[in-house]
């Protein structure tokens, strides 16, 4: 699949569509929440987009290891005032939820992606999207984010995240969302261990239900601290190799919270392989 129907908006998946995370919680992983602050989240929408980015993901809910859940009305006062602006722009825009009632909501503000990190298991998550164009981005995750870290085991990681996706991407159909609004996300550090993500990371390719495109989120994630030793202000190399990898091994959205640097790092990618091509 090349494109990738989202909304009133295609995503040309001929080239790794970079996602720029907004991210309106107080109590990020990666120090970035912006809860309360609906003009500082709007700047900071602002430059991720002049910085390159093919779509915003939204998020008002903290899924980050321990995250305890945010009330739905609390959720959507954090999120609805910066979509009012942001669609505006002409630009994609995703948002980060898996409850019903908040979806409804974002996609009457104008969003044109879900990325649910339950992989759309609700049947109310894939009534609230089914009647509309919007993509729908579904996650792999073991377990709830307030426990999921805390002991995960697969016998087969590779064969039980795809038998997920491929339920979830069944779920989808049965419900009438068209292969061309499916996104898949092997759910990165969501119920994982260092061993897992890299096993995933691997046989990224293995879980591309029926070529369906995959999402890979890496940035300045545990796993990259974890190999790296370093804490999470200084994964800016480590988060960049990690996208340019990604990218080699078939990604076709990379999310992230650098994005210029990615941008850069993709398009230096992107020659060299366009030059390989043309010898």
């Amino acid at each position: 699949m090349t494109t990738l129907k989202c909304g009133k908006y295609r995503l040309d998946l001929s080239r790794p569509q970079v996602m720029g995370i907004v991210n309106l919680t107080p109590d990020s992983f990666s120090g970035d929440g912006l809860q309360g602050d609906t003009v500082r989240a709007i700047e900071h929408a602002r430059r991720q987009l002049e910085a390159g980015a093919d779509i915003l993901d939204v998020g008002a809910e903290s899924s980050r290891p321990g995250a305890i859940p945010t009330p739905e009305d609390e959720e959507q006062r954090r999120l609805l005032p910066v979509l009012a602006e942001i669609c505006q722009w002409g630009v994609p825009v995703s948002v980060d939820t898996y409850k019903p009632v908040v979806m409804r909501a974002a996609l009457a503000a104008g969003a044109s992606m879900i990325n649910d990190i339950t992989g759309m298991s609700q049947p109310a998550a894939l009534q609230a999207v089914s009647a509309t164009d919007c993509a729908v981005c579904v996650m792999h995750m073991r377990g709830v984010p307030g426990t999921m870290q805390l002991a995960p085991v697969y016998d087969d990681v590779l064969g039980e995240v795809r038998g997920f996706l491929g339920d979830a991407v069944a779920r989808c159909r049965q419900a009438g969302i068209e292969d061309e609004r499916i996104v898949l996300d092997p759910g990165f550090g969501f119920g994982k261990t260092l061993e897992h993500n890299l096993a995933l990371f691997f046989g990224l390719t293995a879980v591309a239900v029926d070529g369906l495109p995959v999402l890979a989120g890496l940035s300045r994630k545990s796993m990259l601290g974890a190999i790296t030793g370093r804490e999470v202000g200084e994964r800016l190399p480590a988060s960049i190799a990690a996208a340019v990898i990604a990218a080699q091994k078939g990604a076709k959205i990379i999310r992230v919270h650098d994005v210029a640097a990615t941008c850069d790092a993709l398009a230096v990618w992107s020659a060299v392989e366009q030059g390989a091509s043309n010898e």
